[in-house]
């Protein structure tokens, strides 16, 4: 099997409730880009990365797309399914980006599984967790109006949450009091800050919220700023954004700098490394949310088959970002039920791209 041609897609995904909003930015839509691989016996893979926007991580839709038309350049004639060495060839090729090195790492599992005709999260370990279980995000607004949304939410069957913070610090200090006052017993909710709060402004919010019963994920820009915050509060405590690397997450490990870590696929670079980081966490008894920047449906999948081949013990949580948006990228996305999604059983991801809405490529490379 041979890689004969790759497609280039660039998709908006609206937000079904106008935007989408946390630490100090606010979007109405995300720009994803879908990729897809054809091979010479007829197998097709497909993939997807979307960054969330250009200045929540060093990533961008843009960068996104041109990096892929490069790397695609030297993986024409190669087989999909030697994914180490694509991944490889990928890093030799350009370093760095592994945003965009994520799309095509996704379409060659896509690939394998549709080859040997396993679903991909029996190739990533198989069913250990049968249920994902989801956290819903409370994006943020004001006050008020997160109240009412995580009450809509809990009766919608949502048992985890997400609120946005992380931008004026009284004004957050009033979400997170308001929000927790209608929480559920049980439910756990988790306030993220996206790096928005500056290390003082962070203080502020824990020494006013210490009673409360919250997880704290990323307040501060820096891992050694977060790690500073990490010593002044009792709350069980998740980095996201500086957890990029299995070097940081060992540097995380070896200095008790968290109690859970965000894992997100495009991140790492693709399903590859994501694995390798998941499988060390679990080595190391690290619990995990599992999730990516942003995506539609093919995203979404990738996320449901690393967390269903992820234990039960160490799966935290997950996103099912194709509930938050107007169109539908793909058909067979992870099905969403009383807070939990499932993800197809067919062959490799189980999605096909719905190329009414994803209309033609911008480029091919062949």
């Amino acid at each position: 099997m041979k890689i004969k041609k790759i497609k280039i897609f660039k998709v908006d995904l609206p937000m079904k409730e106008g935007s989408y909003s946390w630490a100090k930015q606010s979007f109405a839509s995300f720009d994803s880009t879908v990729i897809t691989i054809e091979t010479d016996n007829g197998i097709i893979g497909v993939g997807e990365t979307c960054p969330l926007g250009p200045s929540y991580l060093p990533a961008f839709a843009e960068g996104a797309r041109v990096g892929i038309a490069k790397i695609s350049e030297k993986l024409i004639g190669l087989d999909p399914t030697d994914i180490n060495m694509i991944n490889t060839i990928m890093d030799d090729s350009l370093k760095g980006h592994p945003y965009a090195k994520s799309a095509i790492d996704m379409a060659c599992w896509d690939i394998l599984g549709k080859k040997t005709s396993y679903p991909v999260y029996k190739l990533l370990g198989g069913m250990l967790n049968k249920g994902v279980k989801l956290f819903k995000v409370v994006s943020r607004r004001e006050p008020d109006e997160m109240v009412k949304n995580i009450v809509d939410y809990q009766k919608q069957g949502f048992k985890q949450f997400q609120m946005k913070v992380g931008a004026n610090a009284d004004e957050d200090i009033e979400r997170i009091i308001k929000v927790s006052e209608k929480l559920n017993k049980g439910n756990i909710l988790n306030a993220d800050a996206n790096c928005g709060w500056l290390q003082h402004e962070a203080m502020r919010v824990v020494s006013a919220v210490k009673d409360i019963g919250i997880y704290l994920e990323q307040p501060c820009t820096s891992y050694e700023e977060c790690f500073s915050i990490r010593k002044h509060t009792n709350h069980p405590f998740i980095l996201d954004e500086c957890m990029d690397s299995i070097n940081m997450l060992m540097r995380g490990y070896n200095d008790n700098a968290m109690d859970v870590v965000n894992l997100k696929i495009n991140r790492i670079g693709g399903l590859t490394k994501a694995k390798q980081f998941r499988d060390l966490c679990v080595t190391l008894g690290i619990h995990m949310t599992i999730e990516d920047a942003w995506g539609g449906e093919i995203a979404t999948s990738a996320i449901a088959h690393l967390a269903h081949s992820t234990p039960k013990a160490y799966h935290f949580q997950s996103s099912a970002f194709h509930e938050y948006t107007n169109v539908e990228i793909a058909k067979g996305g992870p099905v969403i039920k009383d807070g939990f999604m499932y993800a197809s059983d067919l062959p490799g991801l189980g999605v096909e791209p719905n190329y009414e809405v994803l209309g033609n490529p911008i480029e091919e490379v062949k």
